[in-house]
């Protein structure tokens, strides 16, 4: 057994599951990891429910999440590893960041946001300290209230385009309306949608007015691209008509 084994058996490493649809970016982020002492990769995947599960069986103590992910989407995945378990640190890793997006995770129940262009040795520091119950945004460590005065803070300037309510988290749409964006932006007509998810089409017509609101966006066209610019739905071939 060499020393980094044996310094990983007497002291307690971070356990990190990483998340993410690009298998270099996987390996070379495993790579890069498996260099720190108090760090183990425990296991790495690609798909956003299969992250679920695997996060179930491993029980990791930080997931490396992309936000871009075929199944479901980072900020779904983020929601369901913080139902499920409420210790899990959750730290984004994601080539595309804004405020709206910034202030999405967090409040889906990331502890972080990270571009992926971030340095090895800053990725380290934030993994350790979102695994010690940190909050961590544009470079700096916060706690649990100082992270709600930041969101509430760029949420008043930003103004007006987000609808609170507690049970989405401040996640942009409901799981439905999510179902239902996928479906519009890979090319689907409301009767299509409709008959694809056993509702009616004044349903999928209320979901759709309800999704332009809060997206804060004139048609379904803005929405699809607005969509797929923040990763939240994929292009599904499968999906065509």
């Amino acid at each position: 057994m060499n020393s980094r084994e044996e310094y990983r058996k007497q002291n307690k490493a971070i356990r990190v599951v990483i998340v993410d649809d690009h298998p270099l970016f996987r390996e070379g982020l495993q790579k890069a990891l498996a260099l720190e002492d108090d760090i183990i990769v425990a296991g790495t995947i690609g798909d956003g429910r299969q992250a679920i599960e695997l996060a179930k069986d491993l029980q990791p103590d930080v997931v490396l999440l992309d936000v871009n992910l075929p199944g479901l989407n980072g900020l779904q995945v983020a929601r369901h590893l913080k139902s499920e378990n409420g210790e899990i640190a959750v730290v984004m890793v994601t080539a595309y960041h804004d405020t709206q997006q910034v202030i999405y995770a967090m409040r889906a129940g990331a502890s972080a946001y990270c571009v992926k262009s971030i340095r090895p040795e800053d990725l380290v520091n934030v993994i350790r300290a979102a695994s010690k119950g940190m909050f961590i945004v544009d470079d700096k460590q916060m706690d649990k209230r100082a992270l709600d005065a930041w969101i509430q803070n760029h949420i008043e300037e930003i103004g007006g385009t987000y609808t609170v309510d507690g049970e989405e988290q401040f996640v942009p749409l409901s799981p439905r309306e999510m179902e239902i964006l996928e479906a519009v932006t890979n090319g689907l007509s409301n009767k299509e949608i409709a008959n694809k998810l056993g509702i009616s089409q004044q349903t999928v017509k209320n979901h759709m007015t309800s999704i332009l609101r809060k997206l804060d966006v004139g048609d379904r066209t803005q929405a699809a691209v607005k969509a797929l610019k923040h990763g939240w739905v994929r292009i599904d071939n499968d999906d065509l008509p």
